[in-house]
């Protein structure tokens, strides 16, 4: 016998909609949205699209000690940054009524009953618990990753689905839940397999179809490990908070598992959406590599015009540089060459690119090029390299500068040796070991600022 009730959406009315595929995403608000959590979300998502079905997010907030509304808020921002929209929203705690009557018409149909046991607290108190009657079969079910799955249900003996009357547990919730939104395919993290018979016989008891089920394998770790908030899963949020695209992470953690059975690597969510299948869901555990996410994202920043690009930035700019536009222009290319997330820039504007901005402390000590370091004179001679190449470059006509530096210095740096000439003048203008070779620090800094350096440095 059927329990749906007609009210609840419309589109019940018609036998037409209720074949079509509804998927849904059920998270508890008793913590961040993070690691295989995610990728339930986008599977779900991207089956839903894919066969123009409909996508419901259901926070499951039953659980009043754990649930939080900040933790619901941080399910619903982190799905919306990642542009993963639902077509229905159900907070599981708005359809409690809903459960009881499912419960009160399961116990008077005779597939639960009340059992008055002792608390297990060992307080001597005895409690009113609802347990459903088990037939004690073996229960089948069709799964899109393991293929077909038989479980037997005897050890499950009567298991509880109520705490009193009132309090409906997990499973029954579930149940009904799916069954009134009219779930069609339930994609879900291989750890609630062992729930699914129960599931299925309460589904059974209330008249509701059983939904196709794909159960993913886990998500590991760079250990090997079930990855999670302990083993250094990160939050969708904090992901974001540290520069991380958003197209990056959708496309990163879609292909955790899965791949078209393409070379192709890159998609837009309009690919994945068309490409995604549940059959090319790999059917071992699956590893979060966050090195392939870094590559992921440096791939997505390449594709940003130059105003996207700083409007990303923006947020970690160094106040004293970001006033500098003209500056901030010059070196974009380097910026974006070097940074994985958008933190990055930070510390590479505030310790590695600083000279651009003012100019750097030399050590004299380092200025000299090796081979020259063990030679009395090395010093003398150093300086004699830089003032003649300050002298080539003072010839040069302003507005030749980018085009001409190499084309002055290089025949003089062949002829005395690259390493005695280039060296001392790249770190005369950048004061590093490490940095762009000296004529592209020359064409960034320009004439006068190069021309200045260098002439500190030998005074």
């Amino acid at each position: 016998m059927s329990f749906v009730n007609e009210h609840l959406f419309w589109y019940y009315a018609s036998m037409e909609n209720t074949q079509k595929v509804v998927t849904r995403f059920a998270p508890s608000p008793t913590g961040k949205l993070h690691s295989g959590a995610y990728r339930t979300a986008i599977f779900s998502y991207l089956y839903a699209r894919k066969h123009n079905g409909t996508f419901v997010l259901r926070i499951e907030d039953t659980d009043k000690e754990r649930s939080t509304k900040e933790y619901e808020d941080n399910i619903m921002e982190s799905l919306q940054w990642m542009g993963i929209d639902h077509d229905i929203f159900v907070r599981q705690s708005e359809n409690v009524e809903r459960h009881q009557t499912i419960l009160e018409k399961m116990i008077a149909d005779g597939f639960a009953y009340i059992s008055k046991e002792e608390a297990k607290d060992g307080s001597g108190v005895i409690k009113e618990i609802v347990r459903f009657k088990n037939p004690n079969e073996d229960i089948t079910f069709h799964d899109e990753i393991k293929g077909s799955v038989t479980m037997n249900t005897t050890d499950l003996g009567d298991f509880v689905i109520a705490k009193n009357i009132r309090e409906p547990l997990f499973h029954l919730a579930v149940v009904v839940d799916d069954f009134d939104v009219g779930v069609t395919h339930v994609v879900r993290g291989e750890d609630h397999v062992s729930n699914t018979p129960r599931q299925i016989l309460i589904q059974r008891a209330i008249g509701a179809p059983t939904p196709t089920y794909a159960h993913l394998p886990l998500v590991l770790g760079s250990d090997k490990q079930k990855l999670s908030k302990r083993k250094g899963a990160l939050a969708l949020t904090e992901y974001r908070d540290l520069g991380y695209l958003p197209e990056a992470l959708l496309n990163m953690v879609a292909m955790v598992g899965w791949n078209p059975g393409t070379e192709q690597e890159l998609f837009s969510k309009d690919e994945l959406i068309q490409e995604f299948e549940l059959s090319k869901v790999q059917k071992s555990p699956a590893m979060f590599n966050p090195e392939k996410l870094d590559w992921f994202n440096r791939e997505y920043i390449k594709k940003l015009d130059s105003a996207a690009f700083w409007n990303h930035v923006a947020p970690w700019l160094p106040s004293e540089m970001s006033a500098n536009q003209d500056m901030l222009i010059k070196i974009e290319h380097l910026l974006r060459d070097r940074i994985e997330k958008f933190s990055d820039a930070k510390e590479l504007l505030e310790n590695e690119f600083d000279y651009f901005f003012k100019a750097p402390t030399i050590d004299t000590k380092m200025i000299v090029w090796k081979t020259l370091k063990e030679d009395p004179e090395g010093l003398t001679k150093t300086k004699d390299y830089l003032k003649h190449v300050h002298e080539l470059l003072e010839s040069i006509v302003e507005t030749e500068w980018y085009s001409e530096t190499r084309v002055v210095v290089m025949p003089y740096a062949e002829q005395e040796g690259k390493g005695n000439v280039l060296w001392p003048l790249r770190v005369s203008l950048s004061g590093k070991e490490k940095s762009p070779d000296p004529f592209e620090l020359m064409g960034i800094l320009g004439k006068q600022e190069t021309l200045a350096r260098i002439a500190a440095v030998l005074d």
